[in-house]
């Protein structure tokens, strides 16, 4: 049955490896990718590469585990974004600097993620698109704050990793959110892919982020989602075959797809 890579960097691959991809789709039933961007410069490769491959769903935005560049530079990214709001399905990726935060919060100000996080936020509402979400633990509660203050409901949480009390905030907003191979091996996110329902769930590589466990030493392929796919239905106790159709809708209805 086919899947869809629902958070993907595609223009972070090297060339060779984009095209092993992309000629390796339909072998492993792979029906689209939804393909994220870090910056201006990412967001607008990242539009170049879906031009010529139909099956790649571009998103653009800012990734925030980065130091913030100037005003400038900032308001050029939502210059170019409006002008090409047309061309990209989703806001994507945005949210908080979690990582970089715990490593050096000196350097990164919560407030002024917060700040250009609205702004992102702004734009999925009065484009009605969805936006991609960078945003976990404690730091889930407070975009959901925003989401809810400006009535956003498209709201995808990639990679989502959270307590029972984030869970279920995300639960009664009807948000979704993505899981990684990492379910194959981590705890944390078995525990995850077990209780949250599977109406909201979807699957992403993160690529070319590497995995360990089975994967460890690969090049992150879209492929190896399948392998999430057996995971999750274990953990609910499901057949293979619901899961596999349920992932598909529910990528294809969050993303509008007509895969």
């Amino acid at each position: 049955m086919k899947i869809i890579d629902s958070h993907i960097h595609f223009d972070k691959y090297s060339s060779e490896e984009r095209d092993m991809i992309i000629n390796g789709l339909e072998k492993n039933r792979i029906a689209a990718l939804i393909a994220v961007s870090m910056d201006l410069q990412s967001s607008q490769n990242t539009l170049i590469l879906a031009e010529k491959h139909a099956k790649i769903i571009p998103a653009c935005g800012f990734h925030p585990e980065q130091p913030l560049p100037d005003e400038k530079e900032i308001n050029k990214l939502f210059d170019w974004m409006e002008w090409n709001q047309e061309k990209f399905a989703a806001i994507g990726e945005v949210g908080l600097p979690y990582y970089s935060r715990k490593k050096n919060p000196e350097q990164f100000d919560r407030g002024v993620y917060m700040k250009l996080l609205e702004r992102f936020v702004l734009l999925a509402k009065k484009w009605d698109k969805p936006i991609i979400l960078h945003a976990i633990y404690e730091d889930t509660l407070s975009v959901c704050d925003l989401l809810e203050t400006y009535g956003v409901e498209k709201a995808h949480f990639h990679w989502f990793k959270g307590d029972e009390r984030v869970i279920d905030r995300l639960q009664s907003n009807g948000y979704y959110i993505s899981i990684t191979p990492d379910v194959c091996y981590e705890k944390e996110i078995q525990k995850i892919g077990k209780v949250f329902p599977l109406e909201k769930i979807m699957v992403e590589t993160d690529g070319p982020w590497p995995f360990e466990g089975e994967f460890k030493d690969q090049m992150t392929n879209p492929s190896m989602i399948h392998r999430s796919i057996e995971t999750i239905a274990s953990l609910k106790s499901l057949k293979k075959e619901a899961v596999y159709q349920a992932v598909f809708e529910n990528t294809k209805k969050f993303y509008q797809l007509n895969n």
